[in-house]
This record gives C-alpha cells, sequence and structure tokens, in this order.
C-alpha cells in the first residue's frame, strides 16, 4: 500500500486499516483478493452518479 511518506508491505493473513481521509494507493504485482468494510452510506461511485450507481443498498 502506498502513502504520500511510505510504503507497506501486507503479506498473506495480514491486515492493514487505514483511517478515514487517508490517501492511498493499493498496488500489487499479482492477483489478490480483498475484503473492504465500509458504512452502509459510503458510496461506491464517489460523488460521481451514473448507471453503475446503486440507490438499493443492501445489508450483509
Amino acid at each position: 500500500m502506498d502513502f504520500r511518506d511510505r510504503t507497506e508491505e501486507i503479506n498473506p493473513g495480514e491486515i492493514i486499516i487505514v483511517p478515514k481521509g487517508v490517501e492511498h494507493k493499493p498496488r500489487t504485482k499479482g492477483e489478490v483478493q480483498v475484503m473492504l468494510f465500509e458504512p452502509m452510506s459510503t458510496l461506491h461511485t464517489g460523488n460521481v452518479e451514473s448507471d453503475r450507481t446503486k440507490t438499493n443498498l443492501e445489508y450483509i
């Protein structure tokens, strides 16, 4: 995970928590599986509304 001032390496089985508002850029050399935990109010398309924007949010 690249941050403005550093790079954090996350190994298999590890977890990283990025605080709200912290600019970050995930990257990898291969395939990864990611699970995101976000509040239901977080829009998956940001402030842009398009045909991909979901309005009926599903609770898991």
